[in-house]
């Protein structure tokens, strides 16, 4: 692999972003037949998620990215857990793996097969070294390291089964937004992206709201009304309707404007269809708050000027990473030099 140069490496995945912006006729194919394998995967939400990966992979920030990471002395082979929950979320740790000259031994989520071969296939296209140094498996056996994702039931497994190799093992996370009160209208449209995005799905997805005490929602609810549709998907309307099934049967408090039920509480992660809100007094306590949580929390929405170790995006962002955002706050990169 000597002759594989970072450079080599920043033009296929440079290429590939490019793609990604504007695919064939054949990738499209796959991106509307995501949805026979998985029906959260529609034509809409895979390709805004093809789109965003294309974004992420532009030459500019591949150079800034890759520009001090140490190539590993020797050639590891690193197996890959990946998630399903949302389209192509596995694919930053191949491009971790790859980057680093290291051999990735995949096991895709059955929720996200197809797609990500047809990526990796596209990959090869455009360079084909690459197609040494992966491998799609069943099962994981033959490793030198894990990156591993899942949920919190999950990790447990991960940690007994991966435990002796070196590993990154991801639990669940969620997203809260902090609002002050003065957020425009647009702020909060911009906001239901980050709600509503991939039905919710994602660790990168609010779940929680905190805002200050005597909030109005009415305005929060009249500035996000132009994703009821959301409530047209059969699979989130089923959540919709149970969840506010429960809601009405043991009287628990909530707002509901037709496809989004609010209620209050002090929980991070609120079931789909559902987003939970906290008042408070002053920002410190948020602050406070966030600290105590920072391991289930990936990112926060706000443009409140908040002292936490959690990243903060702009409304409309936490669905929209940088090549340089890393799950959980763990640089994959360094794990990976780590190994020699």
């Amino acid at each position: 692999m000597s002759d594989f140069s970072k450079e080599d490496k920043i033009m296929a995945f440079s290429l590939l972003g490019d793609f990604l912006r504007k695919p064939n006729a054949a990738f499209n194919q796959v991106i509307h037949s995501a949805q026979n394998y998985n029906a959260w995967f529609t034509p809409a939400e895979v390709s805004k998620a093809v789109a965003a990966l294309g974004n992420m992979l532009n030459h500019t920030d591949l150079q800034n990215w890759l520009a001090t990471y140490p190539e590993n002395s020797k050639v590891n082979t690193i197996g890959l857990v990946l998630a399903g929950n949302l389209p192509l979320v596995g694919l930053h740790d191949v491009l971790c793996v790859l980057s680093t000259g290291n051999k990735a031994v995949i096991k895709p989520s059955s929720q996200d097969n197809q797609l990500l071969i047809a990526v990796l296939n596209q990959l090869f296209y455009i360079e084909p070294r690459f197609k040494a140094m992966v491998k799609i498996v069943l099962k994981l056996d033959n490793f030198d390291a894990i990156i591993a994702t899942g949920s919190n039931n999950t990790s447990r497994y991960f940690e007994y089964y991966f435990g002796r190799v070196p590993h990154i093992i991801r639990k669940a996370r969620n997203a809260v937004a902090v609002l002050t009160g003065n957020e425009t209208c647009h702020e909060l449209q911009l906001l239901g992206e980050d709600i509503f995005s991939y039905y919710g799905l994602g660790c990168r997805n609010v779940s929680k709201l905190f805002v200050p005490k005597g909030y109005d929602f009415n305005f929060f609810f009249e500035s996000i009304e132009s994703y009821n549709p959301i409530i047209n998907h059969h699979k989130y309307h089923n959540n919709y309707d149970y969840n506010k099934s429960i809601y009405l049967v043991n009287k628990t408090p909530h707002l509901d404007n037709g496809f989004l039920l609010l209620s209050p509480n002090e929980a991070l992660c609120s079931p789909l269809a559902v987003l939970y809100h906290q008042s408070y007094n002053n920002l410190a306590d948020i602050e406070k708050q966030i600290m105590a949580n920072q391991n289930s929390l990936q990112v926060i929405v706000s443009h409140a000027n908040l002292n936490t170790p959690v990243a903060a995006v702009n409304f409309g962002e936490s669905q929209k990473p940088k090549i340089n955002d890393y799950a959980d706050g763990v640089n994959t990169l360094q794990f990976l030099a780590s190994l020699g």
